[in-house]
C-alpha cells in the first residue's frame, strides 16, 4: 500500500485592509474619526495587520476623508499595525511625510480619461509628479507603492490598448516603485483578463510585485483571486463588510469583502491567522454605524457550519 505524497503548505498570503478609505470615500454617510478607529480596533483584533488607513487629497474633493491627519495621528502606538495612505501629488506626499506615515500610494489610471476625471491630470503628468514625490520622500523612511487603477478596463474607454498596464508598470519600475496594486476599478476583471494583465507585468516589469484589488460589481471578484492565486499572486487588498466605489467612476460598487475573501483562503487551506468571525462582527458594525444593510453576502449569511435549530423552519404539510 503506497501513501500519499504530503502536499505542500500554501503560500503566505500578504492582505491589506482598505476599507477605511476605499471603503469609505463614496459612502453617504460619513463617519467619524471616533468611528472610523472603532472600526481600526476591530479589524486589528480580527487579526489584520497591514490598512490603507486614509488619503491625502482635497476635503472638497473626497470630504469622507477630511480627518486624514487626525486619524492618522490617532492610529499610531496599534501594535504590529503598518498604515499606508494614498497620495495625488506632492502636497499630499508632504502631509503624509508631516504625520509619519508608514507608507504612500501613488496612483494613476491606465486610461487617459479616468486619470483626467480622478486627478485632472494626464498619465504623463502624473508620472512626473511621482518622480518629484520619490525624490522628495527619499532618505524619510516611508515606502513607496504604486497603483494602477482601471487596470482591468475602464468604464469610458472599455479594454484598454494591450501592453499598456505592463509599459506603466515599466515606467514605475525606473521611478524605483515595484510595489504595485492592480485595480479593477469598476469590477471589469474576468479571469480571462487577470490572467493577461498579471502576464503584461511578469513580462515587461519582470521586478514588480503585484498586488490584486477586486471589486465584485459583477459577481466575479473571488472567481478572479483564485486566478490569481494560480498564477502565484500572493497579495491582495480587499474591504470589510465589501464597502467600496470610486467617486469617479461610474458603476464602481462595493469591494472584495475581506471576510468572504478570508472565508475562501481558510476553505483552501491558507493559514490566515485571521479571526472570520471577529471579522463578520466587524462589517455588522460597519453596516450599522453606515445605516444600510451589510454588503457581503458572508456577513449576510454565516459560515456554511453556522448551523441552525431545526423548530427555527416550520414543518412542511401535505
Amino acid at each position: 500500500m503506497t501513501s500519499s505524497p504530503p502536499q505542500r503548505a500554501p503560500a503566505r498570503i500578504e492582505l491589506t485592509e482598505v476599507g477605511l478609505r476605499d471603503g469609505l470615500q463614496n459612502e453617504a454617510r460619513v463617519l467619524s474619526t471616533e468611528h472610523k478607529l472603532e472600526l481600526l480596533h476591530g479589524l486589528h483584533r480580527a487579526g489584520l495587520r497591514r490598512f490603507e488607513l486614509t488619503s491625502f487629497v482635497s476635503p472638497r474633493a473626497v470630504p469622507a476623508l477630511a480627518d486624514a491627519a487626525e486619524l492618522v495621528a490617532a492610529a499610531k502606538g496599534l501594535a504590529d499595525a503598518r498604515f499606508s495612505a494614498l497620495v495625488p501629488n506632492l502636497r499630499g506626499a508632504e502631509r503624509a511625510l508631516e504625520v509619519g506615515i508608514d507608507r504612500v500610494v501613488l496612483f494613476v489610471s491606465a486610461s487617459e480619461t479616468h486619470n483626467a476625471r480622478n486627478v485632472n491630470r494626464s498619465i504623463d503628468a502624473s508620472l512626473a509628479g511621482f518622480a518629484d514625490i520619490v525624490e522628495r520622500l527619499s532618505g524619510s523612511g516611508i515606502e513607496v507603492q504604486g497603483a494602477i487603477a482601471t487596470a482591468f478596463g475602464c468604464p469610458f474607454e472599455g479594454d484598454l490598448p494591450a501592453g499598456r498596464i505592463g509599459e506603466l508598470a515599466r515606467r514605475l519600475g525606473e521611478l524605483g516603485i515595484d510595489d504595485l496594486t492592480l485595480g479593477d476599478t469598476t469590477g471589469m476583471a474576468t479571469p480571462a483578463v487577470v490572467s493577461r494583465v498579471v502576464g503584461e507585468i511578469a513580462e515587461q516589469a519582470p521586478a514588480a510585485r503585484p498586488i490584486l484589488h477586486f471589486h465584485n460589481t459583477r459577481g466575479l471578484a473571488l472567481a478572479n483571486v483564485m486566478q490569481g492565486l494560480s498564477l502565484g499572486v500572493t497579495r491582495y487588498e480587499s474591504a470589510v463588510g465589501g464597502l467600496g466605489g470610486c467617486p469617479f467612476a461610474p458603476g464602481a460598487s462595493g469591494n472584495l469583502a475581506t471576510e468572504e475573501l478570508i472565508y475562501l483562503l481558510e476553505e483552501l487551506g491558507y493559514d490566515t491567522g485571521i479571526s472570520l468571525e471577529s471579522l463578520i462582527e466587524v462589517a455588522g458594525l460597519a453596516a450599522r454605524r453606515l445605516e444600510r444593510a451589510p454588503g457581503s453576502q458572508l456577513a449576510r449569511a454565516g459560515t456554511r457550519l453556522r448551523l441552525h435549530r431545526p423548530d427555527a423552519v416550520p414543518t412542511a404539510k401535505g
